[in-house]
């Protein structure tokens, strides 16, 4: 797995590269939460683009990781890793653009929704199959992306939105073929960049203050149902049920994606 960080033109990129589904462990959580936050400090860096290698923009945690880890430890480290990289996305000091191909799932969709403003590529969808894993979380950020019925609608069945209902929310500002997708981001980031950047740090911080959700608390207390769910015991059978299907998606050449 590999986090990099490029800076070109007052222009960071934060690229994911975690084969085969960008989907992180807990270090790898905590590792994107630095290097968001160290690009928002630095003074030379006046907007991030957030995007991700591979098939796809992120699968949310790595369930084979909590699976195989004795105790909680995975658990709580996934929970308190991802609360920590959509803080940072949220909280980073300059604009974040999220570029998404592909799928974004779960944790996913916690860092896309965080963002000030995202570009997708024509074949990305988003979604959380969290209640299929026995989980819950993230839905305050799908809410920032979808109406509120519609992110119920998700939320119950898990069933995925394309990038052109999002554009027609308005929440995905442009939908370009794949192979556009960097640099469509990076026209945009363009536009910001040109801008003073002490007034754009400062209209960062005032969106921030005038938002009607505190996300931060809002993400912590879904995280409190899954942690009930854990303890009932049914989110440790989901998983595994989750571990064994992927385990078989990965012998048949005709499974390229995660569900």
């Amino acid at each position: 797995m590999s986090i990099s960080t490029t800076i070109t033109d007052h222009v960071a990129e934060v690229v994911v590269d975690a084969p085969p589904v960008n989907a992180l462990t807990v270090a790898g959580w905590f590792e994107l939460a630095d290097a968001l936050i160290s690009a928002g400090e630095n003074p030379d860096v006046h907007v991030v683009i957030l995007a991700a290698e591979g098939k796809g923009f992120n699968a949310g945690v790595d369930i084979k990781e909590m699976q195989s880890t004795e105790g909680f430890a995975a658990l709580v480290g996934a929970n308190q890793g991802c609360y920590a990289a959509f803080a940072a996305v949220y909280e980073c000091k300059v604009p974040v653009i999220a570029t998404v191909h592909g799928f974004c799932l779960g944790g996913g969709i916690g860092l896309v929704g965080n963002a000030d403003i995202i570009i997708a590529s024509e074949d990305a969808t988003f979604g959380l199959p969290e209640v299929k894993q026995g989980a819950l979380g993230a839905a305050t950020h799908l809410a920032r992306l979808v109406p509120q019925h519609r992110m119920r609608h998700m939320v119950y069945t898990a069933e995925r939105a394309s990038a052109q209902e999002l554009a027609s929310y308005g929440s995905v500002l442009k939908v370009v073929p794949r192979d556009e997708l960097r640099d469509a981001a990076r026209e945009v980031a363009r536009q910001i960049a040109e801008i003073n950047p002490t007034v754009m740090r400062a209209a960062k911080a005032s969106l921030n203050g005038i938002d009607p959700v505190d996300v931060k608390r809002s993400y912590r207390f879904e995280q409190g149902f899954t942690f009930e769910l854990n303890l009932t015991g049914v989110s440790d059978e989901a998983r595994d049920s989750f571990v064994e299907r992927r385990d078989g998606w990965s012998k048949d050449a005709a499974s390229k994606e995660p569900r």
